[in-house]
């Protein structure tokens, strides 16, 4: 064989090799990117397993809502706070800036403004250039724009661009036209101070109703995309409501707006608010996860009931509190948290109020305050007898009809029966408290070694 056959031979056979796989006929499974579960900020990872859920003590309520019973959950990821004011005021400050940013991208296209005029039209919508445009984009904004209720959804915002709040520095009367629409009249106003018109400030998503689906296969997908509509600033007038002829004006003006309490736990955020929160989390995540070009993260929510008790039990069975035996005090005689002792004495365990999210010692999950504090939102609906009859493997009952949202662990404002891990309370779905805050779940990817697995 001469060289230029031997050559060429060579060259067939590598083309043979390329062409082809490299299975060899055999069931091989797709080739995908090797996963590597990460931990999400300010979580803890709770370990799937079994435990005792209800009363493992006398029920001295005579409530009989929590029979004992046996169940199982598996592992997932646990806020080791509760969401703070810090933390859900990037959430409000995100639909915030996002509201205002759509409005001034509207305003530029209706009145044809571009970026490079020093106005509004520096932040006009990212597709107002076509050369500015992907293939996609292009394609979608020639054959979707125009639809929707406002005929502008879909299009793409420019962030690139700071927003201006301070008055002086607004560029021209269009932009200052359309931050006027988001304050309270002036009419409202007082102290010479212009407040935000929270009533604006609104949280649109959509979400599947997949019990739903799967309960009526007759039904289209469109049929079980559920939209949802949310006002997300926390209602701070709660703290003059839930209490007659008290004193509590310094929280309502401060306790959510002020830095001091950025720390602290949210309150007078309503279920559905919390809900809406989840949602935000899942997507402002996913967002990056996007321009990093990494997986998709796990949709962050609020935990069931059984996941929440499990949690807060930290892998203690049967003790009345989180951090063990039935007593509120440390052997050093300090209150292990913040509730109302001692027959209303408020300050006996040095907390007048609510405190710092990361107070008190941690159970042994690393989760602070799972009794006291606040109380916390949880997903299911409150009924009485749902211990009778819900699953004994990941139990969760969530009845779109019953609005009777349980919340669990007591706050500062309670007595210790209700910072008890079995204790049940609830309260209504669009009710917002003072005392009632919550935390976020993420489910964990793959199985994970059970909290009571026998090791080999």
């Amino acid at each position: 064989m001469d060289m230029k056959k031997f050559i060429l031979l060579i060259a067939v056979l590598a083309l043979i090799t390329s062409c082809g796989s490299n299975d060899r006929g055999e069931l091989v499974g797709v080739k995908g990117k090797k996963w590597h579960p990460e931990k999400p900020f300010g979580m803890e990872l709770v370990p799937g397993g079994a435990f005792i859920m209800g009363k493992a003590d006398d029920d001295l309520a005579g409530i009989h809502d929590a029979p004992a019973k046996t169940v199982t959950v598996r592992a997932f990821y646990m806020d080791a706070t509760e969401i703070t004011n810090s933390e859900y005021r990037q959430f409000v400050n995100w639909v915030r800036d996002s509201t205002i940013r759509t409005k001034l991208a509207i305003l530029a296209d209706e009145i044809g403004e571009t970026p490079g005029s020093g106005g509004i039209g520096e932040f006009a919508f990212n597709d107002a250039d076509p050369e500015n445009m992907t293939v996609y984009e292009k394609y979608m904004y020639d054959n979707y724009s125009g639809l929707g209720p406002t005929g502008y959804e879909g299009r793409k915002l420019n962030k690139d661009v700071d927003l201006i709040f301070d008055t002086a520095d607004y560029p021209d009367e269009y932009f200052a036209e359309v931050m006027d629409t988001m304050y309270l009249p002036l009419e409202e106003s007082y102290n010479g101070q212009r407040t935000w018109d929270v009533s604006k400030f609104k949280f649109q998503y959509t979400y599947m109703d997949i019990e739903k689906a799967a309960k009526d296969r007759s039904l289209k997908r469109k049929d079980v995309i559920i939209k949802e509509e949310v006002e997300i600033y926390p209602d701070t007038t709660t703290w003059i409501r839930d209490f007659a002829y008290s004193y509590n004006e310094p929280m309502h003006n401060d306790y959510f707006w002020h830095d001091a309490y950025g720390e602290y736990p949210v309150v007078g955020v309503s279920w559905k608010q919390a809900k809406a929160f989840c949602q935000w989390r899942t997507l402002n995540k996913n967002a990056y996860q996007k321009d990093r070009k990494a997986a998709f993260v796990n949709s962050f929510r609020l935990p069931s009931e059984a996941e929440w008790e499990y949690a807060a039990r930290g892998g203690l069975q049967a003790s009345t509190y989180p951090w063990g035996g039935p007593y509120t005090k440390n052997d050093r005689g300090c209150f292990m948290a913040n509730f109302k002792p001692l027959r209303g004495d408020y300050a006996a365990d040095q907390a007048l109020y609510t405190v710092e999210a990361k107070s008190y010692e941690p159970n042994d999950y690393n989760l602070y305050n799972m009794a006291g504090n606040v109380s916390e939102w949880v997903s299911a609906s409150y009924d009485p007898s749902s211990y009778e009859y819900v699953s004994t493997i990941n139990p969760s009952v969530n009845d779109v009809d019953n609005q009777r949202k349980v919340v669990r662990g007591g706050s500062w404002k309670d007595v210790a029966y209700y910072l008890q891990v079995s204790s049940r309370d609830y309260e209504y779905a669009d009710s917002a408290r003072s005392y009632i805050g919550f935390r976020t779940v993420q489910d964990y990817m793959g199985t994970d070694v059970t909290k009571n697995a026998k090791n080999k």
